[in-house]
């Protein structure tokens, strides 16, 4: 109801908004049966059949409000942030196939691009996965849109990480049998919106974390290092740095967690070397009520080394050399992460030293959205 509000009653706003409380039974007498209704997207099931194991549907479906006001202007809309749609299958056992096309619900073209589109193979407690792929690094780059616990990635991430997210390349993960958690891979860093025609440079990553909840006594405490070495290329879809390092935490126990990051990367073709930090404390006052909350800073070590989030870029197109931000939101849980609704209430500053149109001060933005996948 709070994006209704501010709104004031736009129907592009009210409707989304009004069909998850229809579905998520707000209204109704009895809580609707989730498990049922997702296992619609289950199309085949047969674990004796040698060719094909299982065939589901797959995707996500993101829509969103935003509102923000600083003193440089103001901007707010509607928009349906992802539409994801695809399917993943079992074959031959032990193989993986999985594809998704971006489209979009917005009025512009309807078809944009793959995004996962891969073949993966389990080897023990490792997996294989040769294709397009999501390459995660930084704390929010390395979580899938489906499972933030903010509405937007941190400026951090929006900043280091490359926002392109899939590229066609080969990886391997898994956990060695002494508990050490391994992602590694080689990706093509051209911005074809297929399969890579493989005519730029390439980019390696490695991230190498351990839970050490057994030592400390708590249920989670995940220290993850995430390294990338990005070769310079005029054709390369990614952020302009060399090398990107994050060490990433993440300690839970109970109701209550803290996720941090702390990143720098190495800047090249006129970008500044930029480092930051992120810390971001979150409590479940119930199973399906979470309050999240995020500080963020960033600094580049010469002017215009740091760009604003999404929504505030489209208030002030220029960059800074400080950035800060405070958030605060919460996050309601009907299924889980698969059907949710999210608000949150941000703070932003930064400061410009170059004085080249990249101030922005008095920045307060509120965005609430849903999100469903299956």
């Amino acid at each position: 109801m709070l994006a209704c509000l501010l709104s004031f009653g736009r129907r592009d706003v009210c409707m989304p908004v009004l069909m998850l409380l229809a579905i998520s039974g707000t209204w109704l007498s009895a809580e609707p049966d989730y498990d049922e209704i997702w296992s619609n997207a289950k199309l085949y099931e047969n674990a004796d059949n040698p060719f094909m194991q299982n065939l589901a549907l797959s995707g996500r479906l993101q829509w969103e409000a935003y509102s923000f006001d600083s003193d440089q202007g103001n901007a707010n809309d509607t928009l349906w942030r992802r539409f994801r749609f695809g399917f993943k299958s079992t074959v031959f056992e032990n193989w993986t196939l999985h594809s998704e096309a971006d489209l979009d619900l917005n009025g512009g073209k309807f078809y944009n691009r793959l995004t996962d589109t891969y073949m993966s193979r389990s080897l023990g407690n490792a997996t294989i996965k040769i294709g397009k792929q999501s390459a995660g690094f930084t704390l929010d780059g390395a979580t899938s849109s489906k499972s933030l616990i903010t509405l937007q990635r941190s400026n951090l991430t929006n900043n280091l990480w490359f926002t392109a997210e899939y590229f066609t390349g080969v990886s391997v993960s898994g956990e060695s049998d002494d508990g050490w958690l391994y992602d590694a891979g080689v990706f093509s860093t051209d911005g074809n919106g297929e399969l890579s025609h493989f005519d730029a440079g390439y980019f390696g990553l490695v991230s190498v974390g351990r839970d050490f909840s057994e030592s400390v006594g708590i249920d989670s405490a995940l220290i993850r290092l995430d390294i990338v070495e990005n070769e310079k290329h005029a054709k390369a879809n990614t952020r302009s740095f060399g090398e990107v390092i994050s060490l990433v935490s993440k300690w839970e126990d109970g109701n209550w967690g803290l996720w941090t990051d702390l990143s720098f990367g190495d800047g090249h073709k006129g970008q500044s070397d930029l480092w930051g930090f992120s810390a971001m404390p979150f409590f479940y006052l119930n199973e399906k009520l979470q309050l999240v909350f995020r500080y963020t800073h960033m600094g580049s070590d010469n002017p215009n080394g740091v760009r604003l989030g999404r929504y505030e870029s489209s208030v002030v197109s220029g960059r800074g050399d400080q950035y800060d931000e405070l958030y605060a939101g919460f996050n309601v849980f009907f299924y889980g992460h698969k059907l949710k609704w999210q608000t949150g209430v941000k703070s932003t500053k930064m400061k410009d030293s170059a004085k080249d149109g990249g101030e922005y001060t008095g920045g307060l933005g509120v965005t609430t959205g849903l999100r469903i996948s299956w």
